[in-house]
């Protein structure tokens, strides 16, 4: 149960520490983002910070939805500990009030006094690199507060085995085929979507050999439940799905 003051942004802890500081961020927004807007994603690998992270959402409602459906939830093998934040994030406070301020030196004094000085420069510098990384995302026309490792080697040599299009059927099988992915999208993106669903086996994302319908290279993936059935109750909740801002997932079967 949480016990600070609700608001938009929630404390995450028990986070598997040996994930990447990116990864992490972007597994994160991947599945919060199924309960509402994430305008932040912070997630610090600093020796007393390691296994954090905070998200802030649009507004209290998906806050609050995401913190009921994700408390305890295994991510990567470790049950999520998940609290309102104490305090308003700085995202949240320039969302409120465009004229927001960070704590400078007119507080200075007060802040040194309680110890809090150096953590909300760190804090702030943190905040501000995320910014600028998503300002560079935006120019490139991407919307999403996501942070993109280019190393992709690992799956190479699955993207080439599977780049051919199976054939679709219009009956329920256990095996679903996902098209209209970003670039950004791979296995482990893919997968925290669907193993929230009962029966989840394994997740193959590859290039798509054609385009989408605006001419945008995308990527496409086969996904694999135990059971027809299983594989019914996943695709009904997420065909349709989006990804990233204009970017819908189909979810067929095949």
């Amino acid at each position: 149960m949480a016990s600070n003051q609700p608001n938009s942004t929630l404390y995450i802890n028990n986070l598997n520490d040996k994930v990447h500081k990116d990864e992490l961020r972007l597994q994160l927004l991947a599945l919060f983002t199924t309960y509402g807007k994430v305008i932040d994603v912070v997630a610090s690998k600093g020796p007393k910070k390691k296994g954090q992270a905070f998200l802030v959402f649009n507004d209290l409602a998906g806050a609050t939805t995401a913190m009921r459906a994700c408390e305890g939830m295994l991510f990567y093998d470790k049950p999520m500990h998940i609290d309102y934040a104490k305090t308003k994030s700085y995202a949240t406070s320039r969302k409120d009030d465009p004229n927001f301020v960070p704590p400078n030196a007119a507080n200075a004094s007060s802040l040194i006094r309680n110890g809090a000085l150096e953590k909300d420069k760190k804090r702030q510098r943190e905040a501000d690199d995320d910014i600028g990384r998503q300002t560079k995302r935006e120019k490139a026309e991407s919307d999403d507060e996501m942070e993109i490792d280019d190393d992709e080697d690992d799956d190479d040599n699955d993207s080439r085995l599977n780049s051919v299009i199976p054939a679709l059927v219009d009956y329920p099988t256990p095996r679903l085929f996902c098209t209209n992915l970003p670039l950004e999208v791979t296995d482990s993106v893919l997968s925290v979507l669907f193993q929230q669903y009962q029966g989840y086996q394994s997740t193959h994302v590859s290039m798509s050999p054609t385009p989408n319908a605006v001419g945008s290279p995308v990527k496409m993936a086969q996904v694999i439940f135990e059971s027809a059935e299983l594989a019914t109750v996943a695709k009904e909740a997420l065909d349709g799905y989006t990804l990233k801002k204009d970017w819908k997932m189909s979810v067929q079967y095949v």
